[in-house]
């Protein structure tokens, strides 16, 4: 699977290596943020400009507390966007080894889950709707299941369920 910059990145992790041997597929999932640092930077100024000069016309006219809420604007919208990139910071490493499967998820605080499978007792399985695709993926095996890759789009999400699913296949052979 190739790199892109929508999310999936096939490069092996080092805390993913099992018994000094390279899986035979390794992703991972991270969500897929369109403003960069720099965006968000330009945009913030824009929108601090925008409510600052609105907010002095309306001192100029005698409505000053206006000018108190323009800035909780600023202020609100700054939050929005913290929150946003605090849950960019989580993402699944998904590695395939011919006698097991590693599920890695990183929650944005650093906390870490990690789920072990069987490859070959293990079904990956999606939900599709007609006509957005895939909205839901997840592994069923050992008496459990587990959501992956929730937080990709559409197109990401079938990307990685036909790599996984080649791979999870390739194992099995």
């Amino acid at each position: 699977m190739e790199t892109d910059n929508h999310g999936l990145d096939s490069t092996p992790k080092s805390g993913l290596l099992l018994d000094d041997q390279a899986p035979s597929f390794c992703a991972t999932l991270s969500p897929y943020r369109s403003l960069s640092r720099t965006g968000f930077f330009i945009l913030m100024a824009f929108v601090a400009v925008s409510c600052f000069s609105s907010g002095i016309m309306f001192v100029v006219a005698g409505a000053w507390p206006v000018l108190a809420f323009m800035a909780f604007d600023v202020l609100i919208i700054w939050g929005a966007f913290m929150l946003n990139y605090r849950s960019a910071r989580r993402f699944e490493e998904i590695a395939v080894w011919p006698h097991n499967l590693l599920v890695r998820q990183v929650s944005p605080a650093g906390k870490v889950r990690e789920h072990c499978f069987n490859p070959f007792w293990t079904r990956f399985a999606v939900d599709r709707h007609a006509e957005i695709g895939i909205t839901r993926m997840f592994l069923r095996g050992e008496g459990r299941e587990l959501d992956i890759g929730s937080f990709l789009n559409p197109a990401d999400r079938e990307s990685f369920a036909a790599a996984f699913s080649q791979a999870l296949a390739g194992v099995r052979r």
